[in-house]
């Protein structure tokens, strides 16, 4: 057997695509007292970069607020190339849409922590993910989208 024909999984880079940080109401939200409200969303994207090879995002948006003034915004997304070759059609989705991004959220994770104690605020610790469970949730919702109905594309966690 051909050494073509055996299935490819590896991962060629893992970088930072995007970040950004805003602190919209500094310096005087600095002195409120109260407790913030933290909104944390995540979302997902993968595109086929060349044939076998795709990039696999994971975004994270981190909204705290005390009262209704924002006391800051983290935006990052992480991204991830991988080669995937080789691997039949009904488990590359999976891998695309569980397996990568499982190896991409804990870099994700640690940018996100480490902004929020450069900017002088307790770190912000985003909490493990069920990848597996958001990719049935997506592909669930495209179902009802395809049929007609509307549905969210992206997946909504929340801490407060």
């Amino acid at each position: 057997m051909a050494d073509d024909a055996n299935p490819v999984f590896q991962i060629q880079r893992m970088y930072l695509k995007d970040l950004s940080l805003e602190q919209p109401n500094s310096p005087q939200i600095l002195l409120e007292q109260a407790q913030p409200q933290v909104d944390i969303n995540l979302a997902m994207g993968a595109e086929q970069v060349v044939d076998g090879i795709y990039e696999v995002t994971v975004t994270a948006t981190v909204t705290t607020k005390v009262g209704e003034k924002v006391l800051f915004l983290v935006e990052a997304k992480q991204a991830g190339i991988f080669e995937i070759r080789n691997v039949p059609e009904d488990q590359l989705q999976g891998i695309i849409g569980v397996v990568c991004p499982q190896m991409v959220y804990p870099y994700l994770r640690a940018i996100v922590s480490d902004v929020c104690t450069r900017a002088g605020f307790p770190p912000i610790v985003l909490t493990e993910v069920n990848f597996q469970a958001m990719f049935e949730a997506q592909a669930q919702q495209q179902a009802v989208a395809a049929n007609g109905g509307s549905g969210a594309s992206r997946i909504i966690t929340g801490a407060n």
